[in-house]
């Protein structure tokens, strides 16, 4: 298993922004697709954004253009930059690692969430 840490997350007004980080520790970082996913309060857990071991980005239309996923190999950590923020992004912020080989997709670790809260 990998050990995920998280950390940025905070209150911000709308329109603000935050950036997220999230440091690995106990695996081969650079072999995994990271990810990010929310949960807001009564809602499920939702995805947001993911980057593979080759770099490619996707996220979800929901943040598109406004959110941003990245990493850096050599300090082990994967960020989620995020500008324009809205009330409706409220929520814990999750971080995820997965392994994908020829034969199977694994999570193989996740971490403990960041509380943002977007509000006036």
């Amino acid at each position: 298993q990998v050990q995920l840490v998280e950390s940025g997350g905070g209150f911000v007004q709308p329109g603000g922004s935050l950036r997220l980080s999230c440091a690995a520790s106990g695996g081969i970082f650079s072999s995994y697709s990271m990810g990010w996913y929310r949960q807001a309060p009564g809602k499920q857990r939702e995805y947001v954004a993911r980057i593979t071991s080759g770099g490619t980005t996707n996220c979800a239309d929901s943040v598109k253009g406004r959110f941003t996923i990245s990493r850096d190999n050599a300090k082990n950590t994967v960020y989620l930059q995020m500008n324009s923020l809205k009330p409706e992004d409220t929520a814990v912020y999750y971080c995820n690692a997965r392994f994908t080989n020829l034969f199977s997709t694994t999570d193989v670790g996740w971490g403990q969430g960041t509380q943002v809260t977007v509000s006036s």
